[in-house]
């Protein structure tokens, strides 16, 4: 049963939000098997847990709204432009090229590049709830508010984090 209609703005964030999150599962979910360090494997398992809730979360959501509900391993988000179907990638995801670049890392490297495709993965989804609190009328919703807010707030930290954690990893040796 459909709940009283959403604002666009709220249905755009949700909706690109899962398949922002589903990347961030992906990668987060090779740590292990790409020789990541221990405290990059641990980090890592916080967020294919946590995004993993939140797309769940996301996804019941647009279903109460009677939005459609973008799948929780989507890569990209579906958008209709013109009458034609496109699919994008939402700020900080990353292309497929980098995608496969980070699939083979291993080591250091791989905590190197995931550490900075996280980074600005994070960036991306802050930009996002920068976009959705711009919008007219949009966070009335309860819900939509407080994640959009958790959002920001977790990544925000969770960036510094980053960042102090990338600066532990010595440099790309010049072969």
């Amino acid at each position: 049963v459909a709940s009283a209609p959403a604002n666009r703005a709220d249905v755009h964030f949700m909706s690109g939000m899962i398949p922002h999150h589903a990347q961030a599962v992906l990668i987060a979910g090779w740590a292990s098997s790409h020789s990541a360090r221990a405290d990059i494997v641990r980090l890592c398992e916080r967020i294919v847990v946590g995004q993993g809730d939140e797309i769940a979360l996301m996804q019941t959501w647009l279903r109460q709204k009677g939005a459609p509900i973008p799948d929780a391993k989507a890569t990209h988000m579906k958008m209709t432009m013109n009458g034609m179907d496109h699919d994008m990638l939402m700020p900080g995801m990353l292309s497929p090229e980098q995608l496969a670049e980070l699939d083979a890392a291993r080591g250091s490297t791989f905590d190197r590049l995931f550490l900075q495709a996280m980074i600005r993965h994070h960036q991306g989804a802050i930009s996002m709830v920068d976009e959705l609190l711009a919008s007219e009328g949009a966070a009335q919703d309860d819900l939509v508010y407080k994640f959009a807010s958790d959002v920001y707030a977790d990544q925000t930290t969770e960036i510094s984090f980053m960042e102090k954690m990338l600066a532990t990893i010595p440099p790309e040796s010049s072969k």
